[in-house]
């Protein structure tokens, strides 16, 4: 698609309707789990067919003004090959006059709605986030370019000593060579850092990828391509705790209700939860702490809203059991046991134990 034309296209359609003296509206589809489906064959979270409408009246005319100077903003980036953050576009708003933004959140809900109204993702729109993509050590060859001189360069993701290599924003031009088994994805930086040092990734012949949180779209674009290329398992390892499963594992593995036209890109359905379950708390007997009041929430939430939640009863178990507990654990509590008891026992029992995964 080229995405500057569509948007000279809508922007001619707004402006005609407008000299008809007519209401302009914009359509773009409702970002929800109230709007996706899940189809296990497909492996992600999909569209409905809900969409919300944004036509100029009195209420919406700023935010309808807003939308055309973030698509405005869009084809100017796309037109001279530049790009911005989503930072700096926030701060470009300033110059709108009455149709600047007053906080960033504003502005990202708006550029998220031009990128679900184009059906592209938003760094086709030239604005790339401000967050890095994460880290990637072991036995993994990237090959990228010189931007300037397009020549190859050879990336050896085991010879950052005790760093690690950092993924760009765009991935999409990356190629790999590997001959590891699986690709190991990490919740914590801490933890990522201690399977590291003590070279686990050489042992268990994997990846290691940090995710560092909720995993960015660059994160999960690179570990999509790479398990797709190299026909690679992918197993996620975070705590214990309904943000860990949701917001975490589920976002990668099938995406978001919010990103649901771009899922099918981002998301990494070969991946399987192999981090803390309720279970493991009891079997290895982990120190805990309280669910908070928002973990409740999310998890009945879950159970409620969530068509992955629904589609897999093993994981409705594990809410219920959580939830029953009243009690969640960190990946840091295997340190009761050693600090390196994760490496030399949790890891190598749950990969040999398909049965202690969740879907």
């Amino acid at each position: 698609m080229n995405v500057g034309k569509k948007i000279k296209e809508i922007g001619e359609k707004v402006y005609k309707t407008i000299l008809k003296k007519k209401q302009p509206e914009l359509k773009m589809p409702l970002r929800s789990l109230s709007n996706v489906k899940y189809d296990p064959k497909d492996g992600y979270f999909e569209l409905l067919g809900k969409m919300k409408v944004r036509a100029l009246t009195a209420s919406m005319v700023k935010t309808f003004a807003q939308t055309l100077k973030m698509m405005a903003l869009s084809k100017d980036l796309i037109e001279k090959d530049d790009m911005a953050t989503k930072r700096e576009a926030y701060y470009v708003s300033k110059n709108w006059g009455e149709a600047r933004f007053k906080e960033q959140p504003e502005s990202d809900g708006i550029m998220d709605d031009v990128e679900g109204m184009m059906m592209v993702n938003r760094e086709q729109l030239g604005f790339i986030p401000e967050e890095k993509g994460g880290e990637v050590a072991g036995k993994l060859i990237v090959i990228d370019q010189d931007p300037d001189t397009k020549k190859e360069i050879r990336i050896d993701c085991t010879k950052f000593g005790s760093g690690a290599y950092s993924i760009p924003s765009s991935v999409e031009h990356l190629k790999f060579e590997t001959n590891a088994k699986f690709i190991l994805a990490i919740e914590t930086a801490g933890m990522f850092q201690r399977l590291v040092k003590h070279k686990y990734w050489k042992k268990a012949n994997c990846i290691l990828v940090s995710m560092g949180g909720v995993p960015t779209r660059a994160l999960r674009r690179f570990i999509r391509r790479l398990s797709d290329a190299k026909k690679l398992p992918v197993y996620v390892f975070t705590d214990g705790d309904p943000y860990g499963y949701f917001n975490i594992y589920r976002t990668l593995k099938v995406g978001s209700g919010r990103a649901a036209h771009i899922n099918q890109y981002f998301c990494v359905p070969r991946a399987k939860f192999i981090g803390i379950t309720p279970q493991d708390i009891v079997d290895y007997k982990l120190p805990t702490h309280t669910l908070k009041d928002v973990d409740i929430k999310r998890a009945k939430d879950a159970v409620k809203n969530d068509p992955f939640v629904q589609y897999h009863k093993e994981w409705q178990r594990a809410i219920k059991q959580l939830v029953g507990m009243k009690v969640r654990a960190e990946q840091q509590a295997l340190a009761k046991w050693g600090l390196n008891y994760v490496i030399e026992k949790y890891l190598p029992q749950k990969l040999k134990n398909q049965k202690t995964w969740l879907p």
